[in-house]
């Protein structure tokens, strides 16, 4: 009698596969599939687009650091060819000397009223 209810149980297992392979099942679960299907694209699109913007977000970290070099670099050059000493170095070939008197104010006596 056990084995006549084990069999009628593996039975109905079976039956139960079966009813879930059967042509119309499958039609029926069609937009449930298709809608999974849209889902997995959607995941394995987030991923290489995560991974793409990771590479971007490198590139130009790597980008900033080498641009902060360059303008820590320009700027001490600037430092360095701005001090007074360097100027007069600089102007030299141009027939420009240092002042060593002070400034003169000129003053218009026409416009004073």
């Amino acid at each position: 009698m056990e084995e006549k209810q084990l069999q009628d149980e593996k039975a109905a297992k079976q039956a139960g596969w079966k009813r879930w392979l059967n042509y119309q099942s499958v039609v029926k679960q069609l937009p449930f599939i298709l809608f999974l299907a849209v889902l997995a694209v959607l995941y394995i699109y987030n991923g290489h687009y995560a991974d793409k913007t990771i590479r971007r977000i490198n590139k130009t970290a790597r980008e900033v650091k080498e641009l902060k070099y360059e303008y820590i670099a320009v700027k001490s050059k600037v430092m360095f060819q701005s001090k007074q000493s360097e100027l007069i170095k600089a102007v030299e070939p141009l027939g420009l000397k240092e002042l060593v008197e002070s400034p003169v104010v000129l003053k218009d006596s026409v416009l004073k009223k």
